[in-house]
């Protein structure tokens, strides 16, 4: 993949983007608790793997350090689920090959909000998109700790999208 440096020097990084490549998008709303969150992540397939790209807005304000969210793709594909969990039906995350977290193929980089804003991208071999689509994106209220099995203890699931 080539760019442009001139490109990126548009105030909009997301819109350069999504203008340039086909892509798969999973729109992000928050649970009932948490109905402000919203936002979008994109996926574009490369010959070196998939970039995820997400920016997500009105994330909770945890502390005036900010927040950290875990974020991960999971089995599921349905933002569904019950009065415990409403993102239940998520399922664990994506790990099609049985490995231990951190190395889960649907294991991806925290979301580092500023201000309740956050936005993050990162190329992975991880999975194609073809794998992945109709699968669910969730966000945590908690940073993932990459050691606690077999999750992460990323806490409780406070956004979700489908990945389409």
């Amino acid at each position: 993949m080539n760019f442009n440096q001139k490109e990126w020097d548009d105030d909009d990084f997301f819109e350069t983007l999504k203008q340039k490549y086909p892509f798969a998008v999973a729109k992000i709303t928050g649970s009932a608790e948490y109905p402000e969150i919203e936002g979008e992540v994109w996926f574009y397939q490369t010959d070196d793997g998939v970039l995820v790209a997400a920016d997500i807005e009105n994330l909770p304000k945890q502390n005036v350090c900010g927040g950290v969210f875990g974020f991960h793709i999971h089995e599921g594909n349905c933002c569904c689920g019950n009065e415990q969990d409403p993102f239940a039906d998520t399922k664990g995350h994506y790990n099609p090959n049985g490995c231990p977290h951190p190395y889960h193929a649907g294991d991806l980089p925290p979301l580092f909000a500023n201000d309740g804003e956050a936005w993050m991208a990162v190329l992975t071999n991880r999975f194609t998109l073809n794998e992945i689509l109709s699968r669910t994106v969730v966000v945590h209220d908690k940073p993932d700790d990459f050691t606690t099995q077999p999750s992460g203890n990323s806490g409780r699931k406070i956004a979700c999208g489908i990945i389409q």
